[in-house]
């Protein structure tokens, strides 16, 4: 590519700029759908269900209606913040101790026994309920008609989806829901869910609770149990999402929020508050100085998640604490300018592993929704209920099995999560709504997009395009561990320079191929 008539060499495009409403997503139609909603009128909340319910037909691969969802919403009204937590339990009919004994010393990462409720239906509506103002059937209807019409599928979601299919078609419904011609759709390929539109169509016109307490928990129920799993209908009828009040620190002036565990969004804050301390600006974009200092913030801050990350109506979480300038004043000492540290805990690579959809929408007013929605492990358990055209989530393989840990098992509790959206004011005035996608990957990305507005002056276009760092091998919250102090991986832009300085400091570098989610 050659030279840009202005900015960094390495931004794809221009800033998009608008007047009366935006909307971000991973995909075209869902895009379209929001900001066809906002056109009708709808708020920054029916666009942002609109297109997620989009993005669960098109993107099966990355979320649906069988996974949890996490969001802000900037209220122009009160100027305030909300958050919302709509994440599921684990099955209250399920002990530890029977845990253990079906499976050992691991959740497996697919089927029956991974499965925990699926809170993304409910979290809909708490936001609808809330801050909506379209009736809610007309929210759907985009995605129940292309549900029922077909759409073209996307190089990479075929690609993701095959990938998918190989590990998941022995999981009952799977094949008829994703697979209707025995192989996954390829690129091009018109795909139809005549299921998932006849679900919507029940959920559109009958409410929140034709999903949590009708027809679909009784089939949800019996084909879990058919499956030799437990969650249930009295798991479904009894969940609730959870309004909180998101947490925040200040980098250099801006107030970064995040919402408060059961999510790993404080690690970013963590980190900003342990890199605040570090002339970043002067260290220069993609140095192996910048790198470094990255790196070390994260694997500190990735300790406490591993210890202490989990749901709060089981643990008592010190939040305040950990994202205290105090605290990060004393864990930044173990950094060390010039040399790496090795003896970090670290568990296996669960984390780096799992498919998600952000996306972010804006309407006239200044109401603003930061959302993300996943089904984990890119289609889920595998398992899907009969004739109901989605998948159901595994995101009960991130609690651990140790009864010491704070992120155990428990019968009714919300598993370890990664996905976390994420909002930045300014002088208490909205700034910027973001999020990533990519499991481990989050808060390291939500950190570097921060770092590139603030401290090497880019605009959003370029913070989001900049070649980006991941270091995995930090503790898990399963709270297994393993020493070396892990690896880096750097996209392709960064020098061979950078990579040996970096290799010098006694940082281990994976080779890295193209970008990673």
């Amino acid at each position: 590519m050659g030279n840009r008539a202005t900015g960094q060499n390495f931004a794809t495009r221009s800033e998009v700029i608008a007047c009366h409403g935006m909307a971000a997503t991973s995909q075209p139609l869902a895009t379209t759908v929001a900001i066809d909603i906002l056109k009708q009128g709808g708020s920054a909340v029916d666009a942002a269900i609109a297109a997620n319910a989009m993005l669960g037909l098109v993107e099966p691969t990355g979320c649906g209606i069988g996974g949890d969802l996490f969001a802000m919403v900037w209220d122009v009204q009160t100027q305030r913040l909300h958050g919302l937590n709509a994440s599921g339990r684990s099955p209250k009919s399920l002990s530890l101790k029977h845990l253990i004994e079906l499976v050992g010393d691991k959740i497996p990462s697919f089927g029956p026994l991974s499965i925990s409720v699926p809170g993304a239906v409910d979290g809909w509506f708490e936001l609808h309920n809330r801050f909506g103002q379209l009736p809610f059937d007309r929210l759907l209807a985009p995605t129940i008609a292309y549900a029922n019409e077909g759409f073209p599928v996307s190089e990479v979601i075929a690609d993701a989806w095959a990938s998918d299919a190989n590990l998941l078609n022995k999981f009952p419904g799977f094949s008829n829901t994703f697979l209707p011609s025995g192989e996954p759709p390829k690129k091009g390929a018109i795909f139809k869910n005549l299921a998932l539109a006849k679900t919507l169509n029940v959920i559109s016109s009958s409410g929140r609770d034709s999903f949590y307490d009708g027809d679909i928990a009784n089939v949800i129920e019996h084909s879990v149990k058919e499956a030799g799993g437990f969650l249930s209908s009295e798991d479904l009828r009894a969940h609730t999402s959870e309004w909180v009040q998101p947490v925040s620190t200040s980098y250099r002036g801006v107030d970064i929020w995040e919402l408060p565990p059961n999510g790993q969004g404080i690690a970013a804050l963590q980190m900003l508050n342990i890199l605040e301390g570090f002339d970043i600006e002067s260290m220069g974009v993609g140095t192996h100085r910048y790198i470094h200092h990255l790196v070390e913030a994260k694997k500190i801050a990735y300790e406490d998640r591993a210890k202490f990350y989990a749901d709060p109506a089981y643990y008592d979480i010190p939040v305040a604490q950990l994202i205290s300038k105090e605290y990060a004043a004393e864990r930044r000492k173990l950094i060390k300018p010039t040399q790496a540290l090795v003896e970090i805990g670290s568990g296996d690579h669960i984390l780096n592993v799992g498919d998600t959809v952000y996306l972010t929408t804006a309407d006239n007013s200044g109401n603003i929704v930061s959302l993300i929605q996943s089904n984990f492990r890119g289609m889920g358990s595998g398992l899907c209920p009969k004739g109901l055209g989605f998948g159901l989530q595994d995101r009960g393989e991130l609690f651990s099995l140790d009864k010491n840990h704070a992120n155990c098992y428990a019968p009714g509790k919300r598993p370890f999560h990664t996905i976390i959206p994420a909002f930045a004011t300014l002088n208490g005035k909205p700034y910027l709504s973001f999020g990533v996608m990519g499991g481990d990957v989050q808060p390291q990305m939500h950190v570097q997009i921060i770092i590139n507005l603030v401290d090497f002056k880019m605009n959003i276009q370029e913070a989001g395009d900049a070649p980006r760092v991941l270091h995995s091998g930090s503790s898990q919250p399963t709270g297994s561990l393993m020493q070396n102090g892990g690896a880096i991986h750097l996209e392709d832009a960064f020098s061979q320079q950078t990579r040996t300085h970096l290799t010098n400091m006694g940082h281990c570098i994976e080779q890295q191929i193209g970008g990673f989610g």
